[in-house]
C-alpha cells in the first residue's frame, strides 16, 4: 500500500472512530471494573463476530449487553436456554390462522441486533446447534421462508463453567464459530466498593440515552475492511497457527504431545479481523503485532484442544498459548 492511501486510511479512522469514547464513556457509567472486557465486546461487533463467555453468575454480563444495545439503539433479546427447549422457541414457528386458513409466521427472540444467550450448556445439542447456524448464516429458514437476520447482528452466549452439573459441553467444531472465549473475571475490591455504592442509587439502564445507531456500526465495519495488513503480520499469524498444528517442526517439540488438535484457518481470519477492529479503536488505519497479542488468547483458547496428558500436568490452553508467544519472533 501507498504513503498516500495508508495517510488517507488513517484520516478517515480518525474521523470514523469518535464514537469509540462516546460508547466507552456510556458504557462505564454502568459497567464499572470491566474495562478489558467492554473492548473486546467492542472488537468482536466490528469485527462481526460473536463471543462466548464463561463465568460464574452475577458477574453484570446481562447489565453489559443490555447497556450496549441501549447506547447503539438497537433491538436486545435475552434468551435463557434450558434443558427442555426446541429450536422452534428461539427461530420461531408457523401459526395456524383459523381466520385465513393459511399458516402465518411468528419470528422468534433470535430476530433481534443484539442477542445474549444465557447458560448455551444448558440446552440440548440441536438448539445449540440451531443458534450457531443463524449466528453462522445470518438467516433463519421457517418453514418454506428464508428470512435475513439485521445487521449487526451481535451474539453473547454464556456458559457455566463446565464443573457444574446439568450442562451440555458445546462440541469443538461449534465452539469455532465464536471469535472469543472470554473468561469473566470477578472484580477487584475498589470496583466491587464502587458497584456497591452505584447500585445502592438504583442506576437503571432504560435511562440510558443512545450515543450511536446501527448504520454507524455498518460504516464503521466497512471502514475495518480497508485497514492495512503488512506481510510481516500475516506472517507473525500464520508462524502462530502453525506452531498450534505442527509444534516440533516450529521448534516447539515439548508441546507434540500437550496439543491435541491446533488451531482452525478460522482462527487465522479472526486473528486479522480482530486486530484490524482493535486497530480501529485505537485510532490506527494498520495493524501491529501487538494488535494480535492482545487478542490472541481470546481467539485461540477454545481453539488449541489439549491432550490428556497436558489435563494430567494440569495444563491449560492459556498456558500453551503464552509459551507460543513467547516462542514465535515477533516482527
Amino acid at each position: 500500500m501507498e504513503e498516500f492511501s495508508l495517510s488517507k486510511i488513517n484520516e478517515k479512522i480518525l474521523s470514523s472512530s469518535v464514537f469509540i469514547e462516546e460508547l466507552r464513556r456510556g458504557m462505564k457509567e454502568v459497567i464499572i471494573g470491566q474495562d478489558s472486557l467492554i473492548d473486546k465486546i467492542f472488537i468482536a461487533m466490528l469485527a462481526d463476530g460473536h463471543i462466548l463467555l464463561e463465568g460464574v453468575p452475577g458477574l453484570a454480563k446481562t447489565l453489559t449487553v443490555n447497556t450496549l444495545s441501549n447506547l447503539i439503539n438497537t433491538k436486545f433479546q435475552r434468551i435463557q436456554f434450558t434443558p427442555d427447549m426446541l429450536p422452534a422457541d428461539l427461530l420461531g414457528t408457523l401459526i395456524y390462522n383459523q381466520k385465513t386458513g393459511e399458516f402465518d409466521t411468528r419470528k422468534g427472540p433470535i430476530f433481534s441486533n443484539i442477542i445474549l444467550a444465557d447458560e448455551i450448556n444448558r440446552s440440548p445439542a440441536k438448539v445449540q446447534s440451531a443458534l450457531l447456524e443463524a449466528m453462522q448464516e445470518k438467516q433463519i429458514t421457517i418453514g418454506e421462508n428464508t428470512f435475513n437476520l439485521e445487521n449487526p447482528f451481535l451474539v453473547m452466549a454464556t456458559q457455566n463453567p463446565i464443573e457444574q452439573e446439568g450442562t451440555y459441553p458445546l462440541p469443538e467444531a461449534q465452539v469455532d464459530r465464536f471469535m472469543f472465549k472470554l473468561i469473566v473475571e470477578y472484580p477487584d475490591k475498589e470496583s466491587e466498593r464502587s458497584v456497591l455504592r452505584q447500585n445502592t442509587n438504583a442506576l437503571k439502564t432504560n435511562s440510558i440515552n443512545s450515543v450511536i445507531n446501527p448504520k454507524t456500526i455498518i460504516e464503521a465495519q466497512r471502514t475495518i475492511n480497508q485497514i492495512y495488513v503488512d506481510s510481516k503480520v500475516e506472517d507473525y499469524v500464520l508462524n502462530l497457527i502453525f506452531a498450534t498444528r505442527e509444534p516440533e517442526k516450529n521448534g516447539l517439540g515439548d508441546l507434540e504431545n500437550i496439543i491435541d488438535c491446533g488451531a482452525s484457518p478460522r482462527a487465522t481470519i479472526n486473528l486479522i479481523k480482530a486486530a484490524k477492529a482493535r486497530a480501529f479503536i485505537e485510532k490506527r488505519g494498520y495493524i501491529t503485532p501487538e494488535d494480535i497479542r492482545y487478542i490472541g488468547k481470546d481467539i485461540l483458547r477454545h481453539r488449541v484442544i489439549l491432550t490428556y496428558e497436558a489435563e494430567a500436568e494440569e495444563l491449560s490452553s492459556d498456558d500453551v498459548i503464552d509459551r507460543l508467544f513467547e516462542s514465535i519472533e515477533v516482527p
